[in-house]
Formats: C-alpha cells, sequence, structure tokens
C-alpha cells in the first residue's frame, strides 16, 4: 500500500504520467483552500467515500463545486442507499484518512473493493486535481493521464451528470 506523497508521485512517474504538486497548508474541506485554489488551473476535486447500506463501498471524486444528493445518487449508480464510510475503513481500503480522500488513492484498494464514480463535470475540466495521498498538497494531472492512471489500475469509473441530476430535481 502506498502511503504518502513521495510514493504516490513516484508512482505516477512509475506510469509515465506528467503531474504537478504544490505544496500547502492541510486543506480539510472545499471550502478550505480558495486561495490554493486559485492559484491552480483546471477543475479541483472534492471526493466522498461512501457505504451502502448493503456493505459495497464507493468513491465519488466530483468538481469541488458540485452539489451532490446522497439521498438521490443511489438509483443512479446502482447502489442501495449510501452514508459516509468510516475512517478506519477509508484507512484499511484506500490508505489515507479523512481529509486526504482522493481518486488517487484507488492505487491502494488492490482488491477493487469500491466502485469510482466520477463526475461529468471533473471529467470535462483540464487539468484535474487531487490531493496525492495527503492533504497538504495538490498534484495537477491532465485529463489524459488521469484516465490512464485509471486504465493501469483496471478501473472504468461510472459517469454521472450531477449538475444534470440538480436541474431534473428542479
Amino acid at each position: 500500500m502506498l502511503s504518502g506523497k513521495a510514493q504516490m508521485l513516484a508512482c505516477l512517474d512509475d506510469m509515465g504520467l506528467a503531474h504537478a504538486t504544490l505544496d500547502h497548508e492541510p486543506v480539510f474541506s472545499v471550502g478550505e483552500g480558495e486561495e490554493i485554489k486559485a492559484g491552480l488551473p483546471g477543475g479541483h476535486s472534492k471526493n466522498l467515500f461512501l457505504k451502502d447500506a448493503k456493505g459495497r463501498l464507493w468513491l465519488i471524486s466530483a468538481l469541488d463545486v458540485t452539489r451532490i444528493d446522497l439521498k438521490r445518487v443511489h438509483p443512479v449508480i446502482g447502489s442501495a442507499r449510501l452514508s459516509f464510510g468510516s475512517a478506519e475503513l477509508m484507512e484499511a481500503v484506500l490508505g489515507v484518512t479523512p481529509g486526504s480522500v482522493t481518486a488517487l488513492a484507488l492505487v491502494n484498494d488492490r482488491n477493487q473493493q469500491v466502485t469510482f464514480v466520477l463526475d461529468a463535470a471533473l471529467a470535462a475540466a483540464e487539468p484535474v486535481n487531487f490531493h496525492p495521498l495527503t492533504n497538504t498538497a495538490t498534484t495537477a494531472l491532465s485529463q489524459a493521464d488521469f484516465r490512464r492512471f485509471l486504465t493501469a489500475l483496471g478501473r472504468e469509473p461510472i459517469l454521472v451528470d450531477f449538475e444534470q441530476m440538480r436541474r431534473l430535481d428542479r
């Protein structure tokens, strides 16, 4: 299991993926670090580690401004009712702690216990920004390299247009 920024960046290098990383103060929620985001182009992610009522694990990566209604998303992604996964489970499966959850942590889910859901808006962003297994840095990848990362892990995300879901709810 990879732990920490150095190992994650070395993994990206080993995969031949171009990336740029900015170190910064710890950021624990989407609302924090606006000044950091302002200096980094592209789409900034928010990442939700979830467990459904049947015990399946889910990771939703969305554009940071995307509104996600957990009460309405489960039929769209094919899950049972969703709630947040525990910190202990997150650490055991993805190797990260709360505040550091990231799509890049899928590298640690060797048994593919977590189903990955990708927001259409984040899938269209260029570049995409994620924490490199720690909330004290942000790593930018081109959309193409992010997709190569997922392919190298054998991951095909479930693509969801959360903005369209929200518009339909009105």
